[in-house]
């Protein structure tokens, strides 16, 4: 089956496509935009998070793509976008500064759930980095109850809904503070993985660095790829039927501090088979991947042994052997935030 890569850039979404065995770019769409997300529901609408702009949709690949609110009340700056997977049209925004809004048609009306900011955390939450405002970094809902959602905030933990988003818990026991991305196990969902950015890890008051693993719905949590030195992370990849095995990253230190590191983010490109209890670095043969940090992870829908890696400067990998081998598929695209694989 012909899948796209539909990626999420600082300068619009981009669409990768492969003709005869060659990958290119099909299309380059709201280039004026830095679009934080990139979603596809079940129908192959897709939606895009634009810093800015709102929630924007496209129903032709992403060929084209409308912002179906115009004019009417919505999010504006968006770092997330998530569809429910029960139901379609049912669309969350985690918004800049933090909030959360909901739509249940497609993106064409939305409403806040202003009961996040009854936690008494969230008003008090900072963000150290200039011109980046508190915010929701990654929402995930329950595979069976669409009525539990999670939401990552960042350096604000996770906070838990079960009745739909009319109230919320925060969950912070022994998890870092700055949750980057939240992922369940689709067949025991009581299981939460998450990647964060290592700001407890550096501060010394956190046992773990980058990675963390919930067995009881994110009440409590144990850190993972503790054999590993480098504390920051974002990308983490599951596929829905082989979830024992974890793609993610490692990287040392910050964005900020890469610039001025002659090993660059010093990442690693890491592969879990048993649940998350150890992991396995992968030799992708091309350093630039350790250098410039693969920020975007994503796996065929079709085949779990098909797996892609996008960096922050834009280069994207490819392995269909589910990590051992890796090509380059010697495209460029602007620097990339996020990536999925949609039908062509």
């Amino acid at each position: 089956m012909a899948e796209d890569l539909l990626i999420a850039t600082d300068a619009g979404v981009v669409t990768v496509r492969q003709v005869k065995g060659r990958w290119d770019v099909a299309s380059s769409c709201l280039e004026g935009w830095s679009v934080t997300d990139v979603a596809v529901s079940s129908t192959g609408r897709a939606f895009a998070g634009t810093r800015g702009d709102g929630v924007w949709t496209s129903d032709d690949a992403g060929e084209t793509w409308q912002r179906p609110n115009r004019g009417r009340k919505g999010p504006g700056k968006v770092q997330c976008v998530t569809v429910d997977p029960h139901n379609p049209d049912r669309v969350y925004a985690g918004g800049e500064p933090i909030a959360i809004w909901v739509s249940d048609d497609a993106g064409q009306n939305w409403h806040e759930l202003t009961s996040l900011w009854d936690v008494p955390s969230v008003p008090e939450i900072g963000y150290p980095v200039y011109a980046v405002e508190p915010h929701v970094r990654d929402i995930t809902i329950h595979p069976d109850d669409p009525l539990t959602i999670y939401a990552a905030l960042q350096v604000g933990a996770i906070v838990k809904s079960t009745d739909g988003g009319a109230s919320w818990i925060l969950l912070d026991q022994d998890v870092d503070a700055d949750v980057h991305t939240i992922v369940i196990r689709p067949d025991a969902p009581d299981h939460l993985y998450v990647a964060t950015g290592g700001h407890d890890s550096r501060l010394g008051t956190t046992a773990g660095r980058s990675l963390y693993h919930s067995t009881d719905g994110g009440v409590s949590w144990t850190p993972l790829a503790m054999e590993f030195q480098q504390e920051y992370g974002i990308p983490i990849a599951m596929h829905k039927d082989a979830p024992d095995v974890l793609f993610s990253v490692v990287a040392a230190g910050t964005p900020s501090t890469w610039r001025n590191n002659d090993r660059g983010a010093d990442a690693l490109l890491i592969r879990s088979a048993d649940c998350g209890s150890s992991w396995q670095v992968l030799d992708t043969g091309y350093p630039e991947i350790q250098r410039d940090f693969p920020g975007a992870i994503a796996i065929s829908p079709a085949d779990a042994q098909h797996v892609f890696v996008a960096t922050r400067k834009g280069h994207i990998y490819e392995s269909k052997d589910g990590g051992d081998s890796w090509e380059d598929l010697a495209i460029q695209v602007p620097p990339v935030m996020t990536m999925t694989v949609t039908p062509a």
